[in-house]
Order: structure tokens, then C-alpha cells, then sequence
């Protein structure tokens, strides 16, 4: 089979697309001279075919595949740089492909001072259109077809993050969805946890591995590739900026303001699709609704990191190939404005980390946030099929739009604020969360025992547990008030500043009434069963 291009119209799926390739005999010319290689070693890599081309999308890439096609273009590039950042649950090794620093190092990335872009696919193996496109685009990369990213860009790409549960394959994996197929995998990782979920918690190994290779690595821009389910409107691909409202305001109104719409206006200028901001409709709920703000949530967790994000569902009932397509024609837009905007990028997520939240009123707890108007919905419509191997019903998008007027609720608002304190003291019978915090990135200094300090303590009045668990965990919700204190610190205590650059992030984790933090997931249960909130707080000013 031979190569397909990247750059495709959906009506005939053959014309290139001039402005981030430029001339085809050009992008040729550069292939060869950025690989340094001979016109056979250049043909070598266009025979480098992920294995949903090579079954013509029927099926998607196994765990080995996926190893073997980065461990081939790592040989093939010089361009290409192959490391590991951690592992799975079961032991399989992360893999992660570093585009334009000399090496794979942290220090090496960091060293070039350019704008670093976070890739990552496959979060939910059932949702593999985003494997497949960055696989695709990586061998695009070597081929020479985009020179000019890594002028300004370091590119982290992270194509099979749910490694274990890609390995599940089963036909029946994502009913209604519209293949592959020849099956996928799951949607959580081996232990049963949706890796989506655990941003905060960080109860997998994977989510370990994930925020030890953000601390490592420092990437100003993450996006996260998933594919859709439920609602049928007429978008090829949806997608949200972060969601929490402590996101910092800069990061929040570049993403909406310039970067998404410019993405959405460059695809269908060139491909003739209409991508959107993600929601879901119902008779039920009447509105179009985004999906949570927590940071539990990757997109929303980067957010409180200060950093750039960018979340995509392709469309579940589009064809397999149209929703690789989809999110490959995505990403390209979104490196391209990256290019364009790197210094912009790196100008606004420093500022935000040079920007300390003490004594700013920060949310606690929120809810979705209406619009002021009216907004056109673009609904849609599917066709049953049934799949050819296992009889039952699946889903295939008819080209059908219809405009329909709703209020649309894609922000979030607080229902509960406090005030972000100077610090806060862990003590040490919250070992965990201590353990926690290090593994988060926070910066934490012990203090010394026997100390005597002016501060806050949260006062219990009652605690509520959710009925079922959730994750592996019962969540808790507790109730009271912060009263002034003059506490004796024991051995062990740590303080933990606000001020520092993840000063949201800690703000979440160690308020007690926060909606995502330690005392939610139940890491705080055993002092608080005993009717004590072990974190003290150093008030503002």
C-alpha cells in the first residue's frame, strides 16, 4: 500500500495543502536534506505506514506497533529523538518522541528556550484517532513535510498514554461507534481508573508519569486527543480550552480569543469542516453543555498549572479515517498558530507563573455559567449500520446540518470562593498528601518541630459521603469554617507557599471545601473521621 498524504480534502482525499507544506517538490527537497539521507532512506520512510493505513483503517495500532514505528523513526531521523517517560501499571514503558532539540534530555529541551508543545494520545484506548494522527504526523515530520515547527517549537509527543488499556482489544469496545472495525481497547488503564480522572489524585502510575514528565520537561502547551460519544451534531471535531475558573485570565481569553478560532477558521477555509467548542445536547438538559471544570480533567488540570491547553473529541459516528483525519488536520493547525504565536506563548505563561494569588479571591467549588444570548448549534444526524463481524448497531454520520438556537453553557462560574492564603501546613499524620504534593511538582519545605505560628484551622462541622464510589475512592465532602489558631507545630510539618508558580494547583488540592482536592478524594479520611482537617493555613497580609 503506499503512502497516504496528511493533508487531504474529505471529497476527494487527494490535494495538498499549500501553506504548511509549500510546494511538494520543495517539502521533497527538504526531506532529504533535514534527514540527511539518500533518496532510497527518504522512499524508506514513505514505506512507513501506521497499521490503521495498512489495513486501510479496519484496524488500529497494538502497543508493539506503536514502539516500533517510533523506535524506526527514531532511527531514521536525526530530526526525532526517542525517550521513555515512565510507566504502566502492568510495565510497559511510556514512550515519548522529542522534535527539535539536539537530544531527548530535559536539560537539553529546556536548553533551546523554545516554545514546548505537549502531544498525547490515546488517554482512552477506545478513542484512537489521536495515535493514529500523531503517529501519522511524526513520519510526516521526518518526511520534511512541516520544516519550519521546530524553528520555534520543541514538539513532546506521547501517542499511546492508556498503553495497557490499548492492549484490551475488543470488538464490542465503544459500542455505536463507527469502528475500528477490528476492534480497540478500553477506556481505563489496567486497574480499572479512568486515567482522565486522576489528574489530581494521581492514583496510577501513568498520572505519575505524567506530572513527573511536566515538572521534567515544563511543556507551555499541552494538547489532549480524544474522540466523542453521545450527542449527534454536525462537527467533525469539538474541543475546550481549560475549564476551571482559576485558570489564569490571559490563558483563557488567548485560547478563546486567538488561537482556537484562528484553528477553526484555517480548517474550514482548507478543508471545508466545521469544528467547534465541545458540548453535548439533550431534550432533558436544553443548552449546549461543555463538560467539567475539575481538574481532575488533563485540559483543566494544565490550566491550574498555568499552562496552555487544548482538549479534542473527533466525532464518534464519523468514519475511523475521517476522525484521524480530523484530529491530524487539528494538530497541524494548532503547531502552526504555535509557530506563529511562540513568543506570545512563552510571554504569557511566564507572566502567569510570575504572578502570585496571594490574597486573590479563588473559587472553591463551581457551577456551568449561561451565555448572555443565543447561540447556533449545528445538530446532525447518523445512519444504523451493523457491524459486519458482531451483528449490532453502529453509527454513521449522515452529511446532514441543521442550525438550531440554544443557550450555550462552555464556561463555568464560582458558587464558593475563599481567599488564597500566604501558606498552608501539612502535617505530618497527612503523610500522603505531603507525598502527594512532592509528586505534583510543589515545592514544600519542612519546618522545624516545636515551632508556635499565628494561623487558620478548618473547624468540621459535618461531613458528607457520596453513596457509591467513584474511581476507586468515596467522595467526601466536608463542611465548616477556618477559625484563627495558635498552633505548636509537631515534627514533620511541612509549609507549603502560595506564592510559588503552582500556587492554584496547591490552592485546589489543600483548601477543605474544595471540589477536587485532598479532602474530596478521601486522602485526608483518616483525620477527618477523627473530626480533625489536618492543614493549617497562614492567612493573606
Amino acid at each position: 500500500m503506499t503512502l497516504r498524504t496528511a493533508r487531504r480534502h474529505p471529497a476527494d482525499h487527494s490535494s495538498e495543502r499549500p501553506r504548511a507544506l509549500g510546494l511538494v517538490a520543495l517539502a521533497s527537497a527538504l526531506a532529504i536534506l533535514a534527514l540527511g539521507s539518500s533518496a532510497a532512506g527518504a522512499q524508506s520512510l514513505d514505506e512507513l505506514l501506521t497499521r490503521a493505513e495498512r489495513t486501510d483503517f479496519v484496524e488500529t495500532s497494538r502497543y508493539d506497533d506503536v514502539i516500533a514505528m517510533a523506535e524506526a523513526l527514531a532511527e531514521r531521523s536525526d530530526a526525532i529523538h526517542l525517550t521513555w517517560f515512565g510507566y504502566t501499571n502492568e510495565g510497559r514503558r511510556l514512550p515519548l518522541l522529542v522534535l527539535g532539540a539536539p537530544d531527548a534530555t530535559p536539560e537539553a529541551v529546556l536548553a533551546t528556550g523554545k516554545t514546548r508543545v505537549y502531544l498525547q494520545g490515546n488517554i482512552h484506548a477506545g478513542e484512537v484517532c489521536g495515535k493514529e494522527a500523531l503517529l501519522m504526523l511524526l513520519r510526516d515530520y521526518a518526511r520534511g513535510l512541516y520544516p519550519s515547527w521546530t524553528d520555534d517549537l520543541v514538539l513532546l509527543v506521547a501517542p499511546i498514554y492508556n498503553a495497557d488499556g490499548n492492549e484490551r482489544m475488543d470488538l464490542r469496545n465503544r459500542p455505536r461507534q463507527h469502528g475500528p472495525l477490528g476492534g480497540m481497547g478500553q477506556r481505563p488503564n489496567a486497574q480499572g481508573l479512568d486515567l482522565n480522572r486522576d489528574h489530581t489524585k494521581l492514583d496510577s502510575p501513568e498520572a505519575r508519569s505524567l506530572v513527573a514528565m511536566m515538572s521534567a520537561y515544563d511543556p507551555h502547551v499541552g494538547v489532549d486527543l480524544h474522540t466523542t460519544n453521545g450527542t449527534r451534531h454536525a462537527y467533525h471535531l469539538t474541543y475546550s480550552p481549560p475549564l476551571h475558573p482559576n485558570t489564569p485570565e490571559p490563558i483563557d481569553h488567548f485560547l478563546r480569543d486567538a488561537w482556537l478560532p484562528t484553528v477553526t477558521e484555517r480548517i474550514e477555509e482548507e478543508h471545508g469542516w466545521v469544528y467547534y467548542y465541545y458540548g453535548n445536547a439533550s431534550p432533558r438538559r436544553p443548552g449546549w453543555y461543555t463538560f467539567d471544570h475539575r481538574p481532575r480533567f488533563n485540559n483543566n488540570y494544565l490550566g491550574l498549572r498555568n499552562r496552555m491547553a487544548i482538549l479534542s473529541e473527533a466525532y464518534a459516528y464519523d468514519t475511523f479515517e475521517d476522525r484521524v483525519m480530523s484530529t491530524l488536520w487539528f494538530v497541524e493547525e494548532i503547531l502552526t498558530f504555535a509557530q506563529e504565536s511562540a513568543g506570545r506563548i512563552r510571554d504569557i505563561v511566564e507572566a502567569a507563573d510570575a504572578e502570585s494569588v496571594v490574597g486573590g479571591t479563588l473559587a472553591t467549588r463551581a457551577t456551568f455559567e449561561r451565555s448572555d444570548e443565543e447561540v447556533t448549534i449545528l445538530m446532525g444526524a447518523v445512519d444504523e449500520e451493523r457491524h459486519p463481524q458482531t451483528g449490532e448497531v453502529i453509527l454513521l454520520r449522515r452529511d446532514v446540518v441543521e442550525p438550531v438556537s440554544m443557550y450555550e453553557f462552555g464556561t463555568f462560574r464560582p458558587t464558593e470562593t475563599e481567599v488564597a492564603p500566604a501558606a498552608y501546613y501539612v502535617l505530618p499524620e497527612a503523610g500522603d498528601a505531603i507525598e502527594r504534593l512532592r509528586a505534583h511538582g510543589v515545592v514544600v519545605e519542612v519546618v522545624s518541630g516545636g515551632t508556635s505560628v499565628q494561623v487558620e484551622r478548618f473547624a468540621i462541622d459535618s461531613t458528607s459521603v457520596a453513596a457509591r464510589p467513584f474511581q476507586g475512592r468515596s467522595e467526601r465532602t466536608v463542611f465548616g469554617t477556618w477559625t484563627a489558631a495558635t498552633e505548636t507545630l509537631p515534627e514533620g510539618t511541612v509549609r507549603v507557599d502560595v506564592g510559588q508558580p503552582l500556587g492554584r494547583l496547591v490552592f485546589t488540592l489543600l483548601e477543605a471545601r474544595s471540589d477536587d482536592g485532598f479532602a474530596n478524594w478521601a486522602i485526608l479520611d483518616e483525620a477527618i473521621e477523627a473530626g480533625r482537617y489536618p492543614i493549617l493555613r497562614v492567612p493573606a497580609g
